[in-house]
């Protein structure tokens, strides 16, 4: 009970500290994982009904100048199939996807010099001059104050940066010693200060990763107020120094998606493609635990295994843009209607 307790009053909206958080994630069961769920669940039904909005993830380059270790696409991994998608190809993309209903997408790819800003520049604008009732996320990792001023200018909407940790010595577990904590952390006040909506998350189960950690993450989170927060398990890549690292919880990540929503009440909370590789019927599961976003792959059908961050991304059925009717009536029979807006943020009144 004393969990629950806790639970009731964050969502009551007090405030938790960092010990009581690594408590609540240290010792939940799951009569606790379910009370959450519940109070998730109605939460998002205050704010957005049974709505459910779909993005189209584009995943439009397989190279990154990074060399994290729990990613099958680091600069280090020789093995990995190196693919960039051309101008053309992304827009095809995009015209695939307005006409199964999307109406916002998603540019995701690693840190690619291919890609100068520029160009990326130039995209942006393209998408959105001829589909400029839809928005455009993206996610390209750490950038410049300026670059991202000129991302925005050129018509994106929201950026995903997800922080991974917010603890700086787990953040050095995981990544090489030229990438910072607190240049991450910088990054995504500077995408609020701009404008964007903003999305962080990370990954539960990272090597290294405890309930104090993970309070960390929780503090950064109610801290910074993102728009948008994506949470999915740890999943190893073979070819990474972190291999044969064991998956994280799909449990945990349920309970977590849960609390975030019962903190943050409007953001809008994917249920990844993670979780939903990790756990059958890990979309549905995502939304009874309190997720109100689904992002459907529209790459190229040919390429999406190539966008290897972890082994087995699953990328067809109700994980692919083509399977979209399909995912329609799993959700329909869930109470869930997939709606075709932008579904923007808005601000709680």
């Amino acid at each position: 009970m004393r969990n629950q307790e806790v639970i009731d009053r964050l969502e009551a909206g007090g405030y938790l500290e960092r010990e009581e958080w690594a408590a609540l994630l240290a010792d939940f069961d799951e009569s606790d994982r379910l009370y959450a769920a519940q109070k998730a669940v109605a939460t998002a039904n205050r704010y957005f009904g049974n709505r459910i909005y779909i993005r189209g993830l584009i995943e439009f380059t397989s190279y990154c100048k990074n060399d994290c270790y729990y990613c099958g696409l680091r600069r280090s991994n020789t093995r990995a199939a190196r693919y960039r998608l051309t101008e053309e190809e992304i827009l095809t993309c995009c015209e695939t996807g307005y006409g199964l209903g999307f109406r916002t997408f998603v540019l995701q790819g690693g840190e690619d010099g291919g890609f100068s800003d520029e160009r990326l520049c130039a995209l942006i604008g393209a998408i959105k001059e001829r589909w400029p009732d839809c928005a455009l996320t993206l996610s390209v990792g750490e950038r410049e104050a300026d670059v991202y001023r000129r991302f925005y200018a050129a018509g994106a909407d929201r950026y995903l940066l997800r922080h991974e940790t917010a603890d700086a010595a787990h953040y050095g577990r995981l990544h090489p010693p030229e990438m910072s904590p607190d240049h991450r952390i910088a990054c995504l006040d500077t995408l609020k200060a701009i404008g964007y909506q903003t999305g962080c998350g990370f990954m539960v189960g990272s090597p290294g990763q405890t309930p104090e950690t993970l309070a960390a993450d929780m503090m950064l989170i109610g801290k910074l107020h993102p728009h948008m927060v994506g949470i999915g398990p740890f999943l190893p890549h073979k070819d990474t120094p972190f291999g044969r690292e064991r998956a994280g919880s799909c449990e945990l990540t349920l309970f977590l998606i849960s609390l975030v929503r019962i903190m943050e009440k409007n953001v809008l909370l994917p249920a990844t493609t993670a979780l939903g590789t990790a756990l059958p019927g890990g979309r549905e599961a995502g939304i009874l635990a309190g997720a109100n976003v689904v992002m459907p792959n529209l790459s190229p059908a040919g390429i999406r295994e190539k966008y290897a961050l972890y082994d087995g991304k699953k990328c067809t059925g109700a994980e692919a843009a083509e399977g979209i009717d399909g995912l329609r009536e799993r959700l329909r029979r869930l109470g869930y209607e997939v709606v075709s807006g932008r579904g923007d943020w808005k601000e709680c009144k």
